[in-house]
């Protein structure tokens, strides 16, 4: 294995104290007492990245994404562990890292150009090309500490990716410029990747991870919870936020050893086994459903019954580009909600959100429910997704004391084609109107 990055056991710990005195009797304490307590910034984290492959590192505030990228950049040492890099890296860290705020910009590239080998005269030949992407004009003779942070940004950015890294290493720092900068900036990975450049990631954009990574790194607390193929890795990070990850295992583990015990009182609701439908009364029998459906939540409520009808009213997974359907859930209620919402997501292939809304979005407030009650809930809308294939998620969800809570959610359950003899650019048919007139000329 042809290794650019290699990441092994590595933890790092800061010593927080209560009182910055504190810190001054620690080291004159001749017991040698402890007046700090230890703060896991990260835990035992392993991982590599291939030469040529771009890598994601996603996960919420505080799980020790951007402390990881400072440690493969050297800014900072671990407490333990070991990283070995094989590259020249070209770091863009959070904003005004590795600037001097009193210098000029031209002044800055130089001094950073310096910083990673490159003499003066390699830099005079990439000078040019770095002012002309980042386009701020005379503002680049100026101090830096008068930039806009969107200055900043694209200053740094054009120094970042316009000095031929092997190894470039962003850490959000896109989240700051306007869309038209985000696109050529992303256009210019583009072509870094297919160059061969090695890539590592931190960013809250889940649609960049999908797109442009080739595997992802989970972190949550400063431990790594899983490595993989992006579009797994972000359903996981979702369950995170959604505050289920952490007791999903031993939630469901409880729930089936109360299962077996109750004969079944508070079911395991698992859309992969579920029951028979004797009758042919239920709609899920008529649609083709993803066998590996990744589905959680805390077993309030279950989405027992679901479809997708065609604008005359018939199940199908195939709709037409330009005509309405109907998402169909049926829910029924394990135990007391104040005021559940039901949603609805599509998504592309590669996991990005296309379009989706809930009921408390289009202002349908649901009223309390209790054990025994069942909901049935309709989205219709008008098909205007390009031909393609595409899938349906649902969930039920609510808030409970201010925080978000998922009772039962549903990824990917339906795969939804849509039929069309005429496609458009991107994702979406705007439904132009189109006139031509010849103009004769006098």
């Amino acid at each position: 294995m042809n290794k650019a990055i290699d990441v092994r056991n590595v933890t790092k710990v800061y010593r927080l104290y209560d009182r910055p005195a504190d810190r001054l009797k620690e080291s004159l304490s001749i017991r040698k007492k402890n007046y700090h307590k230890d703060f896991h910034a990260l835990r035992d984290v392993s991982f590599d990245v291939e030469k040529g492959q771009s890598v994601g590192i996603i996960g919420t505030n505080g799980s020790g994404k951007s402390t990881m990228l400072k440690i493969i950049t050297g800014v900072l040492t671990p407490t333990e562990g070991e990283v070995e890099v094989q590259g020249k890296i070209s770091a863009l860290l959070e904003l005004g890292a590795g600037f001097n705020m009193e210098y000029t910009g031209i002044e800055n590239i130089y001094m950073n150009g310096t910083m990673m080998g490159f003499t003066k005269a390699e830099m005079d030949e990439k000078l040019s090309e770095i002012l002309e992407f980042a386009d701020i004009g005379e503002f680049v003779h100026q101090p830096v500490k008068s930039y806009s942070s969107g200055m900043f940004v694209r200053l740094a950015f054009a120094l970042a990716i316009n000095v031929d890294p092997e190894i470039l290493i962003v850490d959000e720092a896109l989240s700051v410029g306007d869309i038209f900068f985000q696109a050529k900036c992303y256009h210019r990975m583009d072509e870094l990747r297919k160059k061969g450049t090695t890539i590592l990631m931190v960013t809250h954009d889940m649609s960049s991870v999908l797109k442009y990574c080739d595997k992802c790194i989970l972190l949550n607390k400063g431990e790594k919870v899983a490595e993989g193929r992006p579009g797994e890795m972000v359903d996981l990070y979702k369950k995170i936020l959604a505050g289920q990850y952490d007791q999903l295992e031993e939630m469901m583990n409880e729930r089936e050893a109360a299962n077996a015990v109750s004969g079944g009182a508070h079911p395991v609701h698992d859309v992969r086994n579920m029951p028979a439908d004797p009758d042919g009364s239920l709609m899920r029998t008529s649609m083709t459903v993803n066998p590996n459906v990744s589905e959680y939540g805390n077993g309030k409520a279950e989405i027992y019954d679901f479809g997708i009808l065609d604008k005359d009213s018939r199940l199908t997974n195939l709709v037409l580009k330009g005509e309405r359907f109907t998402i169909r859930e049926k829910i029924r209620f394990f135990d007391t909600i104040e005021a559940p919402i039901f949603t609805y997501t599509i998504r592309d292939k590669k996991g990005n959100d296309l379009s989706g809304t809930n009921t408390m979005f289009e202002g349908q407030d649901i009223r309390s429910v209790h054990a025994g009650d069942e909901y049935e809930v309709e989205f219709t809308q008008q098909m205007d997704l390009q031909g393609g294939e595409y899938l349906i998620s649902m969930s039920c969800t609510g808030f409970e004391q201010g925080e978000h809570v998922v009772y039962h959610r549903l990824y990917d359950l339906l795969n939804l084609t849509v039929i069309s003899n005429k496609n458009t650019v991107g994702v979406f048919d705007m439904n132009s109107r189109v006139k031509t007139r010849f103009i004769e000329q006098q």
